[in-house]
């Protein structure tokens, strides 16, 4: 009984190695497009893609026929709306007054300033999804970049369709038109009282 177990144990290892030898180079990209970092230095994008890989393995043997692929990017996916809630928390804390004082009985780091338990600052997004709020960015990776329909991506998100539909919309145009630069402002000359 043990053997099979531990032949089992081999089998689904050596699957899900497969698996991520064929579309771990795709998921990658899909995390470093949702992180808006650069492909060449993208630590928060491998994360995310270590998690969902992680929470993949760990659903591997009830799968049952699903395509793991799709419950991958699906992790991606949540992974990453709930990573952009918890930094939109974080800047609210740091604007807001309270943001002053200790999270409940936790002291301030003796490295840094901040509350124990607060992530380290991240790196600078750059590109032109940088300019998209994360929501859009989500959206717009997951219609266009993964070719999800757009039903499936509002079942995803709990959104209604439409929202997704919109936000899509949005972050296309925002991505085809970009903001226009703002022209200089010429120092105005003081007024001299004659």
């Amino acid at each position: 009984m043990r053997d099979s177990r531990a032949a089992q144990e081999t089998r689904r290892a050596r699957e899900f190695e497969a698996f991520v030898a064929g579309a771990g180079g795709r998921l990658l990209h899909a995390a470093t497009l949702l992180t808006a970092e650069s492909p060449a230095d993208n630590p928060r994008a491998r994360h995310l893609l270590t998690l969902a890989l992680a929470r993949t393995y760990a659903c591997w043997g009830r799968l049952h026929g699903e395509d793991p692929y799709n419950r991958a990017r699906e992790q991606l996916a949540t992974s990453f709306a709930h990573g952009a809630w918890h930094e939109y928390a974080w800047r609210l804390y740091d604007v807001l007054p309270l943001g002053r004082v200790p999270l409940l009985g936790r002291g301030p780091s003796p490295n840094r300033g901040q509350p124990q338990g607060r992530p380290r600052r991240r790196p600078a997004a750059v590109g032109a999804l940088a300019r998209l709020a994360p929501q859009e960015r989500l959206v717009l990776v997951l219609r266009l970049y993964e070719g999800v329909a757009e039903e499936q991506t509002a079942a995803l998100l709990g959104l209604p369709a439409d929202r997704v539909r919109t936000l899509c919309d949005r972050a296309t145009t925002n991505l085809l038109r970009p903001p226009r630069a703002q022209p200089p402002v010429a120092p105005r000359a003081k007024a001299t009282a004659s």
